[in-house]
């Protein structure tokens, strides 16, 4: 799809759809400068320093803006005009949601929004839900799902002062593991990321504690040798069967087939074989493992309901930076859907108890071709 340079009407017009204002961000606040500035935010929107601006839509969706920009046409085709550029985690409102007949036929979606159209495929659908806060949390911790657009991390650090660290996204899993007080004063869980064992915070309510039915087994009375996906690359399709009954199907986003390989050294294309469910976690930090607070970095965590079949990482699990399935997309996963993924991880086996952070086993039979 085409695109175009960024005016500066249009880069001053971006600050006002965040509570983030681009001369504090990548800063480290003390206390006292942090709630200096989200008092500051109660009467104006200029700076919110851990949540997106709501987007306001009363009569349609809301999307994210899942990827550094997307262009907004006069039509739905992307042989139109291009009107604008929509940035990085901006919240668009979309009126209503068009199958255009310019395609691409792998993914026809367009959404209409304010002054045109955008295709679907960076943009993913987001809720602003705030939740009750938990107070007691369990030794072995509690699992949460992010239901804000986004929400931004914190870490503390000497002499009273917090840093931003990740970004996390609507949709994904964390693990809480205590309630403490944040650099606002108010109750922020402290989450433990499972890949570098960080610590870092957000704010309580922009978590929603996962329930234990919601992540319980699905077809128990199914024999496990009776269960099989299968995953076709050329048509990027998947089905589950119980024996030769078709149970689930759905489009998917398998690895780009790259001559090269991705940055951990293992192809980016998706193995084809037979294989097993080796591995299971409701929650996976997913690319590098460094602490940042680059937007443009490949880290991802909390990749959430992660089902491993390959000894190279190669999984099933739900994707919140794209939603273009039917093509082509990861670098070697399975790409699907939040909640598709979500029942994967239930169908499939070794079947994981609630709060167990990751389950190994020998399971699901899947054939990739």
């Amino acid at each position: 799809m085409g695109n175009v340079a960024r005016p500066e009407s249009s880069r001053r017009a971006a600050t006002r759809h965040f509570w983030y204002n681009s001369d504090t961000m990548n800063k480290t606040y003390t206390r006292r400068e942090f709630i200096k500035l989200a008092a500051l935010s109660l009467g104006s929107l200029a700076f919110r320093p851990f949540a997106p601006q709501k987007a306001g839509n009363e009569t349609g969706f809301v999307v994210r803006v899942a990827a550094a920009s997307v262009s907004v046409y006069a039509q739905p085709d992307d042989t139109s005009r291009i009107v604008q550029q929509r940035y990085r985690d901006e919240l668009v409102n979309v009126y209503h949601e068009i199958v255009s007949d310019k395609g691409p036929g792998y993914n026809p979606v367009w959404y209409r929004v304010w002054g045109g159209y955008m295709h679907s495929a960076r943009l993913q659908t987001v809720r602003e839900q705030l939740n009750p806060v938990v107070e007691r949390i369990p030794a072995g911790g509690l699992l949460a799902e992010v239901s804000v657009p986004y929400t931004q991390a914190y870490m503390p650090g000497p002499r009273d002062t917090w840093s931003e660290v990740y970004r996390l996204y609507c949709d994904t899993l964390h693990w809480v593991i205590a309630l403490d007080e944040g650099p606002d004063g108010g109750p922020w869980y402290r989450l433990k990321d499972e890949l570098n064992d960080a610590e870092y915070h957000v704010p309580a309510e922009h978590l929603r504690i996962v329930r234990p039915e919601e992540m319980s087994p699905l077809a128990v009375d199914v024999p496990p040798e009776k269960k099989r996906i299968e995953v076709s690359i050329e048509k990027q399709m998947m089905w589950a069967y119980e024996e030769d009954r078709l149970v689930f199907s759905t489009k998917v986003s398998t690895g780009v087939l790259k001559r090269d390989r991705s940055i951990n050294g293992i192809p980016t294309a998706t193995p084809v074989g037979e294989f097993r469910v080796i591995s299971k976690m409701p929650s996976k930090h997913m690319g590098g493992g460094q602490l940042t607070n680059d937007l443009e970095a490949y880290v991802l965590p909390g990749v959430p309901w992660t089902t491993f079949f390959d000894g190279t990482g190669v999984a099933f699990h739900g994707t919140y930076w794209h939603t273009n399935y039917g093509m082509t997309m990861s670098r070697g996963c399975v790409n699907l859907r939040p909640e598709e993924a979500r029942w994967v991880f239930r169908w499939t086996t070794p079947v994981t108890e609630y709060g167990e952070i990751e389950k190994r086993g020998y399971g699901t039979r899947v054939i990739v071709t």
